[in-house]
């Protein structure tokens, strides 16, 4: 039930190990077996080089917006794609006019290559991104951070130890409504904190993540059609070539936390912020199942329920069978924070709203806030804030917004439920121990 302890060198030359099961208890970070290379040092006008891995559908999306900000800026510039699709590399190669590899080696081994950008399926983040902080690179890795809690310990401490910047890529956390909501809450807006609540719906007639097959594509071809199954298998378990499991690899445990890891992480990562400290849970359970879609492992209707050890709860709910949403919002004994009307945590709001509790609010309450609801403006967040974020802080060496631990505690929440549903049991999480245990930890 609780993490084995790995050792950096394993952990990093044995893939077989990343995705297995959790086992006996150990240290909460294990011991890095040397100095990682340092980065380049970025002077002002330095342009910065970045190398992408994965340049499907979301990979694409951030080279072109990291390549667009460079365009405008000349702040940074794309000089190397990988993908395990030879299409995919081809076509970014010229469309970047840069280099182009088949194996992630090749890019984070140059040492040219400032930051790498981690858009892989879930299984390969942590890996990719491991050993391009060894190698010296900062890393944009796209969420979920990663697909166990292991490997999120992992780069928790392989931050620390190698003083790399590592953004986590939910970009709907530079938001500003996140923040705003952050400062109402810590002036007292709400009170004491019960309860958070979110959900992320989608439908669609041709079941989500069932993304087109590409039927003269495989291992098995040549040129632009040949997809290098084994290493798109990595880590994972090893199977034949299975179309349905490259294409749409969110439906698989073996790649992915489904709904959880896929949706939810950007509600819980956001929430992370607005409560001001990122905090992991004390006990997580989840329910749901496959009521719709048949074609899948992971369930197409999932429920998240978390506690937290200062005394407020989290509820999330979502299907991808049906797209109508509820707010995502915040319940306090004296207020109530709509941070989302519309319940997508990824849409924009033009404001945010209190709504007092009027019948348990004192007169200091009501004579500093008032009785009725407090809309609150929100600024409009640009679609690249994130990544500059991540630019700006490659060369000021700050803080980025999702950064390292607290994409952990956000992972650990996620990850924790996908582990209850498919046991179907409640788990704790012994914050001292860093690991999950069936029983409540002692203290």
């Amino acid at each position: 039930m609780s993490d084995h302890h790995v050792n950096r060198r394993d952990f990093l030359k044995t893939t077989t190990q990343v995705g297995a099961a959790l086992g006996a208890a150990g240290s909460a970070f294990a011991a890095r077996p040397g100095k990682a290379a340092g980065g380049r040092v970025l002077g002002a006008n330095d342009r910065i080089n970045i190398g992408v891995v994965g340049v499907g559908g979301r990979g694409g999306y951030l080279a072109n917006i990291f390549s667009t900000i460079g365009a405008k800026d000349n702040s940074c510039q794309i000089v190397a794609v990988c993908d395990v699709w030879q299409r995919r590399v081809t076509e970014n190669k010229a469309k970047y006019h840069c280099d182009g590899y088949l194996d992630y080696r090749e890019v984070i081994n140059r040492s040219d290559i400032d930051a790498v950008v981690v858009a892989t399926p879930d299984h390969w983040h942590a890996k990719i991104a491991l050993e391009a902080m060894d190698k010296g690179k900062d890393v944009y890795l796209e969420k979920p951070m990663c697909h166990t809690i292991e490997e999120a310990k992992q780069l928790s401490a392989t931050v620390k130890e190698t003083k790399r910047v590592l953004q986590v890529g939910s970009q709907t956390t530079s938001s500003d409504q996140w923040h705003k909501a952050k400062k109402a809450i810590a002036d007292g807006m709400l009170g004491q904190i019960l309860s958070s609540q979110g959900t992320y719906h989608r439908n669609s007639v041709e079941g989500e993540w069932n993304w087109k097959i590409d039927p003269n594509a495989g291992p098995d071809k040549t040129g632009d059609d040949f997809i290098d199954w084994k290493m798109f298998l990595g880590p994972a378990q090893k199977r034949p070539w299975d179309p349905d499991r490259y294409f749409r690899f969110r439906k698989y445990w073996d790649y992915s936390g489904g709904i959880a890891t896929d949706l939810f992480y950007h509600v819980v990562a956001p929430m992370n912020i607005c409560w001001g400290e990122a905090q992991f849970p004390y006990r997580v359970t989840a329910s749901g199942g496959i009521y719709v879609f048949k074609d899948r492992e992971v369930p197409d209707t999932f429920n998240l329920l978390a506690d937290f050890p200062k005394g407020h709860s989290l509820i999330l709910s979502s299907s991808m069978a049906n797209s109508y949403h509820s707010p995502g919002l915040i319940r306090g004994h004296e207020g109530t924070l709509v941070m989302v009307e519309h319940g997508r945590f990824e849409g924009y709001a033009e404001y945010i709203t209190v709504y007092p509790e009027t019948r348990v609010i004192g007169e200091a309450y009501k004579q500093k806030w008032g009785e009725e609801p407090i809309k609150i403006p929100v600024a409009q967040t640009e679609p690249d804030a994130h990544m500059k974020n991540f630019l700006h802080c490659m060369r000021t060496r700050e803080k980025p917004v999702l950064d390292v631990d607290t994409g952990m505690r956000a992972q650990v929440t996620i990850t924790m439920a996908v582990q209850s549903y498919r046991e179907g049991r409640v788990l704790y999480w012994d914050e001292e121990k860093l690991r999950v245990t069936p029983k409540p930890p002692r203290g």
